[in-house]
Formats: C-alpha cells, sequence, structure tokens
C-alpha cells in the first residue's frame, strides 16, 4: 500500500518534464494518475503506459487548461474515470524571457492565461470533486522571489501563484482542503534544454545554486508527493522552495 492508495491525483501539463515526474512519482504511491497535455499526445500516453506497467491506473485527457470549457472536459473525464479527485498538482505553464522593449499583448496574455488563470479555473473545478478534503500543489518558481533580468512577465505569474496560493489556502481551510506551492530552480526538462542556445545560461544558473547542479524533475516530483500525501496535513499555504539553494 501506497502513501496515496486509493486517492486520484489531477496533474496538468504533465505529458513531459516536472509534470511527467509528479505524475509517476504519485502513481508509484498508488494512486489514480490523469495526466493533462495541450498537444503532446504521444509523450502523454507515453507517460499513461509507464504507469500502468508500474500497476497503477492512468487516463490521459487532452485540454487547454487556460479555457473553462477545457478545465469542465478535464475534470468531467477524471470524474467519470475515477468518481472524485483528491489531488491537482497545477503545473501547466510557459515562459518566454524578453526585455521590457520587447515585451508584447500577446505574450503578456498567454503567460497569464495559462499561468495564472489556468491555475484558478483548474483549482475551481478541483474543488468541486472533492469530496473529503483534498490538496492542491501549485507550481511556482525561485524567480518569483529573486526574477532575473527579461523575466518581468514570467516572474510576475509566478508571484501571483503565490499569491493564489496563500489566498486560497485560508478560504478553502474550512473544506479541509490544503494549498502549498513548490518553487523549483532550473530544472532539466525538455523545454529548458530548448531554450539553452549555450551553456552559459545553465552555467550561471549553476553557479548560484549551493548544490552544485540543476534539478533533476524527480527532484521535484519528491516533495509534490510529500504534499500530496497526509505527511504533510499540518501544512498548508506554505511556498517551499526546491531549487539546491538557487538564488538568481
Amino acid at each position: 500500500m501506497g502513501k496515496l492508495s486509493g486517492k486520484t491525483a489531477v496533474v496538468t501539463g504533465a505529458s513531459k518534464g516536472i509534470g511527467a515526474g509528479i505524475a509517476l512519482a504519485l502513481a508509484n504511491e498508488g494512486a489514480n494518475v490523469v495526466v493533462n497535455y495541450a498537444r503532446a499526445k504521444d509523450d502523454a500516453e507515453k507517460v499513461t503506459a509507464q504507469i500502468h506497467r508500474n500497476g497503477s491506473k492512468a487516463i490521459a485527457v487532452q485540454a487547454d487548461v487556460s479555457k473553462k470549457a477545457g478545465v469542465d472536459k478535464l475534470f468531467a473525464e477524471a470524474t467519470k474515470a475515477f468518481g472524485k479527485v483528491d489531488i491537482l498538482v497545477n503545473n501547466a505553464g510557459i515562459y518566454e524571457f524578453a526585455p521590457l522593449d520587447q515585451i508584447t499583448e500577446d505574450s503578456y496574455r498567454r503567460q497569464f492565461d495559462l499561468n495564472v488563470l489556468g491555475t484558478l479555473l483548474s483549482t475551481q473545478a478541483a474543488v468541486k470533486s472533492m469530496k473529503n478534503g483534498g490538496s492542491i500543489i501549485n507550481l511556482s518558481s525561485v524567480v518569483a522571489l529573486t526574477p532575473p533580468p527579461t523575466s518581468a512577465v514570467y516572474s510576475a505569474t509566478k508571484g501571483a501563484v503565490d499569491v493564489i496560493t496563500r489566498t486560497l489556502a485560508q478560504e478553502l481551510g474550512p473544506q479541509k482542503i490544503r494549498v502549498n506551492s513548490l518553487s523549483p530552480g532550473l530544472v532539466n526538462t525538455e523545454g529548458t534544454r530548448a531554450m539553452e542556445s549555450t551553456s552559459e545560461f545553465t552555467a550561471y544558473i549553476v553557479s548560484r545554486t549551493p548544490l552544485g547542479r540543476a534539478g533533476e524533475p524527480d527532484d521535484i516530483a519528491k516533495v509534490a508527493v510529500f504534499l500530496a500525501s497526509d505527511d504533510s496535513a499540518w501544512m498548508t499555504g506554505e511556498i517551499l522552495p526546491v531549487g539546491g539553494g538557487a538564488r538568481l
């Protein structure tokens, strides 16, 4: 019996990277997992196949969580498959770095619609399915506290996620729903590898990380399991740095 046996988790943006790592880790502790994806169907199906091979249940659901219609679809499929939701991981997000004079309305809206509105809409839907309390885990970032140059919009979205976490922890506490946030530093994912045109970016971040390396999805996933489980039953409204001590 795992720590999460009998629980159902929805993980947004779970086809690869941190989201995939969290989905696999939750499943390894016995949770049924809804693997949400926007476009990467093949990757999402690989994650669900791995979960099945490991002995747990999972489904992949395509949905754009920046839109209410997509969120409604996601949670309707989750409820149809597993009856309820106990854990929500708001992982779906995008980042676009640009100096002030290159920030555009479209870029601003893309990032805020997914990173912030998507978090609110998914939480709103999850709460309706959490029949006996639950755990909501938001993905923030170390940039919310120490924003580097050219990250004004992205860092602002993650600052908003932290405020949402603290606010909803108070609002949802009476319903026995806990809300916490994880703040990773640099994590070695497909997205970060694609962003790096040279090794200079990684070298700079690692130089600011006391533990001397970039993170891996599993580093974040282990802490997500802790927040999803009863091991953290007396924690809500907390922002947990999981970045090897990185201060950008």
